[in-house]
């Protein structure tokens, strides 16, 4: 959950390290309780509030340790439902509601003092053949190699957040179009375009890429709705969170290699706004599609 009110205060556990991405994998590395129950650490984060997309992957990842044979995660469907808080950890309840042939379906409760600050329902497909076609990635888009990293437009930003995400980001991040960390873009559209990768290669194993790809674009799913109406994550008075979070993975995915986010915001209301994305890689291919509505207010 992204979330710029004010929280607890920051955690001391654990600490970022020169590598960001080891950091980011030690805590989506859970303990067992028992076959169902398990437990997680969160990053420490400006404002003490549980980055949503992390507890997004970790609540994947314990679905997943409750699957028996080689099924894949292919959607999740979860609701944010209180703001977790980085000094507690997080016990991750799992329910077993089906495991037919083809398909298993698990509920799974991220819970801190007792109750959910998330709740998902995670579907997994064993691989096999059907009907097949995608969407394909919008023309000339400039190579993630000549578009400026958001790394070095941060670096700069004596800030917590602005330290935050270029020293313990696990992601580089590049906007194709200026990005909207410290001021409004200068045109107000709903379209957003992003390259993104993990800082550092990592294991051939597909249920982490795909936990991994749910923890990256937490960070960007609501942007559209910032840029459309003028807004930057600068602009005082924001109070933006995470509500819910839909995602389908349609083919394999690696997350050490670029992604292209072709972004938009179909809609914006009640405070409310709903952001969307389709995912390629590099050569075009469609690997994934998201959609999130989030609390968005500005002004107070």
């Amino acid at each position: 959950m992204t979330d710029r009110q004010a929280g607890p205060g920051p955690a001391r556990m654990p600490a970022i390290t020169p590598d960001p991405l080891t950091t980011v994998l030690d805590v989506l590395t859970l303990d067992r309780v028992d076959d169902d129950t398990f437990t997680g650490r969160s990053l420490p984060k400006p404002g003490g509030r549980v980055f949503g997309g992390q507890v997004l992957a970790q609540t994947l990842l314990a679905a997943a340790r409750t699957i028996d044979d080689a099924r894949l995660p292919h959607s999740v469907h979860g609701y944010f439902l209180r703001p977790g808080d980085v000094r507690e950890p997080i016990t991750f309840s799992v329910e077993r509601l089906r495991d037919g042939r083809s398909f298993s379906a698990r509920r799974t409760h991220a819970l801190q003092g007792g109750v959910p600050i998330l709740s998902m329902t995670t579907s997994f497909q064993v691989e096999q053949p059907g009907v097949e076609h995608a969407d394909v990635p919008p023309l000339d888009v400039p190579d993630p190699d000549d578009v400026r990293s958001a790394i070095d437009v941060l670096s700069a930003v004596d800030h917590p957040v602005a330290t935050f995400w270029t020293q313990a980001s696990a992601f580089d991040l590049r906007h194709v179009d200026s990005s909207i960390y410290l001021d409004p873009a200068p045109r107000r559209t709903d379209r957003q375009l992003v390259w993104m990768r993990a800082r550092g290669p990592l294991p051939d194993d597909q249920v982490l890429h795909r936990a991994l790809l749910a923890y990256a674009c937490d960070q960007v799913m609501l942007e559209p709705v910032l840029r459309r109406h003028g807004a930057s994550w600068a602009t005082p008075d924001l109070s933006i969170a995470s509500l819910d979070h839909a995602m389908w993975w349609h083919r394999p995915v690696h997350v050490d290699e670029w992604l292209l986010y072709e972004q938009s915001a179909p809609s914006a209301q009640g405070g409310r706004g709903l952001g969307a994305a389709r995912v390629y890689t590099r050569a075009g291919e469609l690997v994934a599609t998201i959609a999130q509505e989030g609390m968005v207010r500005l002004g107070g």
